[in-house]
């Protein structure tokens, strides 16, 4: 049996009051004119769902709130969701069953969602996602209550173009799963698998890439083929064996040749060495000395040359009578200028020269320079001796040092020969070890990519064989269910008479009208009163089997937009047996289905089967607001009409 889904109640909360409608039949007709809101009402109750809605403009500027009283499966809530750009984001929530109000629940991904509460009143989870087949490496969208109410909303703006959102590829994904999902032939656990094994192929993908890029790498670079390396490594480690035991034998040989007056040669040559070195220190840190010194002295020089031309250029500017100021350059010779005054500064003048100031700077730095002489001479002096003794000591060690080769030249040189040859063996077997071991490693993580690529494949092959398992388990009423849908869809076809449809059927892959043995799509084109009709019996089709199988999650209800204008003929006869169909479906299934369909132009035959509720331009469904008229009225999905 399919699960109930039912609303009970609408109401809508605007700025001049609330308007109320309650769905309380099994079939509802909002009957009225194009352009009294009936579509207007049906986006709202989509957009309270917490969908994405095509809001009329009287929604925008006049509606505040939209609040849906609603019956899913076990639960009924009460939805209200603002209109309010900001507020939209969350719907207040009411358990109407425990009379609880529950906590807000954001319309996007964040907990509490109102997309994980509607899906868990079907009794679906909220993590399942729709992993396209073929290539695809991603785990696919995530499956949301938006989808499920795709299946039971026809808007008006799409009964007449395709069916199902066909045309949108993107969407075949979850089209197909939410599908399979209503009539249980899919699972949560077979659709985790699958976003699992699609997964994998983007690792296998990444794995097989890095392998083939790292293989082709040392191929290109002419590196040594594993089993080569590894027999050279093993040859390195003997030849690293022998040098080491042969230097070993050259140091056991070469130790008793030292006989004790080398020993203290050597002793001598290490101190006349050492003794080299502190002398050679000394040089230097003399030189360093000399060259600060040389460099205040220079310093010292500077001063003294700079205060013995502020003298002179003194001495030169005394004797200057200026007639113009030097500074601004305004004439010195129109003014009274008292006696013995600077005709420029106006002081007196002449002032007694007094330099003794002078005088006791040019003596102090006089002398600095004197002191400085003495030192750099002392220096130079120490630097002379300390080169003097480096030399001596230089000629020391070459002495001792060239004593010391004549007596070890016939005794240890040819052992200290071997050795140096044993050890260059050495170094050379272990670079040869290092180098070939670094091949080793490259070839390991191309032996580790391999392995890693044929684990994940591995994975792939076991979770690919587990989905098999359980789809083979499905297998049977996968082919009862669509045998039964293209049983039903035939007759529907033949029922409502569709104009040059002789067999209708449904797709075993796609799921998809399959009329006259072609794609409906290939048979008719968008716009038509056929698409139309071929969609209501689809969809009728796929409710009615729902409706007598167990254990189908199928949602029974249908929310229909406009058909009769969509049917875009004349032909009152395919509009009344439309109506026919819906009625015979809803009385068979009293209390256990819900149709609301808005429309005109209704037929006269069974308008006493359903509860309809009337609309017009002074009555609209949202009654609060003055309607303008419908040559004012801009109607969802098309531009604004004017007088």
């Amino acid at each position: 049996m399919s699960t109930q889904f039912r609303i009970n109640a609408v109401t809508l909360a605007t700025t001049e009051g609330e308007v109320n409608y309650r769905f309380p039949s099994d079939l509802t007709v909002l009957a009225g004119p194009t352009g009294v809101g009936k579509t207007t009402l049906l986006e709202l109750i989509k957009f309270g769902f917490g969908g994405d809605a095509r809001l009329a403009t009287v929604a925008q500027e006049h509606v505040n709130d939209v609040i849906l009283d609603v019956t899913i499966g076990d639960q009924r809530l009460r939805i209200a969701r603002s209109l309010d750009s900001t507020k939209r984001k969350k719907a207040r929530v009411t358990d109407l069953t425990a009379q609880e109000r529950l906590p807000d629940h954001h319309i996007g991904t964040a907990q509490p969602s109102l997309n994980t509460l509607l899906l868990s009143a079907l009794g679906l989870p909220d993590d399942m996602k729709a992993a396209a087949s073929g290539q695809s490496t991603k785990a696919g969208s995530r499956i949301s209550f938006n989808d499920v109410f795709s299946v039971l909303y026809l808007p008006q703006y799409e009964i007449n173009i395709d069916i199902a959102n066909s045309r949108q590829s993107y969407l075949e994904p979850k089209r197909k799963i939410v599908f399979e999902l209503m009539f249980g032939l899919t699972d949560s656990s077979i659709l985790g698998m699958r976003s699992q094994v699609n997964l994998l192929k983007g690792e296998i993908a990444t794995a097989t890439e890095q392998y083939n890029t790292v293989l082709q790498f040392l191929r290109d670079s002419s590196t040594t083929q594993r089993i080569e390396a590894e027999e050279a490594l093993q040859r390195a480690f003997v030849a690293e064996r022998e040098a080491e035991s042969e230097r070993t034998v050259l140091r056991e040989e070469i130790d008793p040749v030292v006989d004790r007056h080398t020993q203290v040669m050597r002793d001598l040559l290490t101190e006349a060495e050492r003794s080299l070195a502190d002398t050679r220190a000394t040089a230097k840190e003399l030189q360093r000395q000399k060259n600060e010194c040389a460099q205040e002295r220079r310093r010292v020089q500077s001063d003294l040359d700079r205060l013995n031309r502020m003298r002179d250029a003194g001495e030169r500017l005394a004797n200057i009578e200026f007639l113009v100021c030097p500074r601004c350059m305004q004439s010195l010779s129109g003014r009274e200028v008292p006696a013995d005054t600077c005709r420029v500064c106006l002081q007196p003048d002449p002032v007694e020269a007094s330099g003794e100031e002078d005088q006791y700077e040019l003596r102090q730095l006089t002398q600095q320079l004197e002191e400085m002489d003495d030192q750099l001479d002392s220096l130079i002096l120490g630097i002379s001796e300390a080169n003097d003794a480096a030399e001596g000591r230089e000629n020391l060690v070459q002495k001792l040092t060239d004593e010391l080769d004549s007596r070890t030249v016939d005794r240890v040189t040819p052992r200290l020969q071997a050795y140096s040859d044993a050890t260059e063996r050495l170094a050379t077997a272990r670079a040869q070890q290092e180098q070939l071991e670094g091949v080793l490693r490259q070839w390991d993580r191309v032996n580790d990519l391999e392995n890693a690529v044929q684990e994940l494949r591995t994975q792939q092959d076991r979770l690919q064989a587990r989905i098999d398992q359980a789809t083979l388990a499905l297998t049977l009423r996968r082919d009862e269910i669509l045998d039964e849908i293209s049983e039903e869809f035939q007759a529907a076809a033949t029922t409502l008479r569709i104009p040059g449809v002789q067999t209708a059927a449904i797709h075993r892959t796609n799921y998809l009208p399959v009329l006259n043995g072609k794609v409906f799509s290939d048979l008719m084109p968008p716009g038509g009163g056929m698409m139309t009709a071929t969609q209501l019996a689809y969809w009728t089709s796929l409710l009615a089997v729902a409706l007598r199988n167990p254990e189908t999650p199928y949602p029974a209800f249908l929310l229909i937009d406009t058909p009769r204008l969509a049917l875009n003929t004349p032909n009152d006869e395919l509009a009344a047996a439309l109506y026919r169909r819906l009625v015979t479906l809803a009385d068979a299934n009293q209390r256990k289905v819900q149709f609301i369909v808005a429309d005109n132009n209704l037929p006269a035959e069974y308008r006493s089967h359903y509860s309809e509720i009337d609309f017009d331009y002074d009555s609209p469904t949202v009654s609060t607001i003055h309607h303008p008229g419908l040559a004012n009225v801009r109607t969802i999905g098309k531009p604004a009409e004017t007088s």
